[in-house]
């Protein structure tokens, strides 16, 4: 199934994971798991009755916010209670993010990379967390967010397709297709700030190589994303429940 976003008004990575196949034929079921920016927008005052009955629509039962709280008070507060019955703030513990950290002759894949290892080290029982929470067959459907969707949220559900069995260049098109969303936002946010600046390289860009690199490296150190995410609280009855949840034959 090609990727493509579910339109809101200022809602511009959201999408369903459904349609994606696995490595061994099978696909992950629509409907059930939903990847996005943030969903504090929802709360926007040009979301008018009728977005809020198509976003009923989608059935989503249980948002999982990764943002800090101080980021969820700064950016349209937490999801509306209409908009799920259950709300879970998971706020991955990794470092800020430092601009003086990027180099340009290194450029922004390189700078990711050494983001999400950062992540990887820090955040490793938060992302665990996550996981868990969505291996629960009460909680589905469920969409899981972050701020812009593409970094922290990126992460967690490129663990979640490993898990589910999709192949390695499938993840990395899933990721990269945020960079789609980043150009969304900035053509709507240059209707209210027309002189806003340009982001910089690094939040600009989601190469599939990054994505592809970090699940390599931490394949090459753990053995596999699985062997990592128990080392860090999730357990191999939950992978399973995981898959029984998602994925449909064929």
């Amino acid at each position: 199934m090609p990727l493509e976003f579910i339109d809101f008004p200022r809602v511009f990575n959201l999408r369903d994971l459904g349609g994606l196949t696995t490595r061994d034929g099978r696909v992950i079921r629509p409907g059930l798991l939903y990847r996005s920016d943030n969903l504090g927008a929802l709360n926007d005052e040009g979301f008018t009755p009728a977005d809020r009955d198509r976003f009923g629509m989608l059935g989503v039962r249980t948002i999982i916010d990764l943002r800090q709280p101080a980021e969820i008070e700064r950016h349209g507060g937490r999801a509306p209670d209409w908009a799920c019955t259950a709300w879970h703030n998971v706020p991955l513990n990794n470092p800020a993010w430092r601009e003086e950290d990027y180099s340009e002759v290194d450029g922004p894949a390189s700078y990711l990379l050494a983001r999400y290892h950062e992540a990887a080290r820090t955040a490793g029982a938060d992302i665990a967390r996550t996981i868990g929470l969505l291996a629960d067959p009460a909680v589905v459907p469920a969409a899981v967010h972050c701020l812009g969707g593409r970094d922290r949220t990126g992460i967690v559900i490129a663990f979640v397709e490993d898990l589910l069995g999709v192949p390695d260049e499938t993840i990395a098109a899933d990721y990269h297709f945020t960079e789609q969303s980043t150009r969304r936002f900035m053509t709507w946010f240059r209707t209210v700030r027309p002189d806003a600046k340009d982001l910089l390289p690094y939040l600009d860009v989601t190469p599939p190589e990054v994505i592809s690199t970090f699940l390599a490296d931490l394949r090459a150190e753990y053995g596999s994303v699985q062997s990592y995410l128990e080392l860090h609280g999730l357990t191999e009855g939950q992978v399973q429940t995981l898959r029984s949840i998602y994925l449909a034959d064929v």
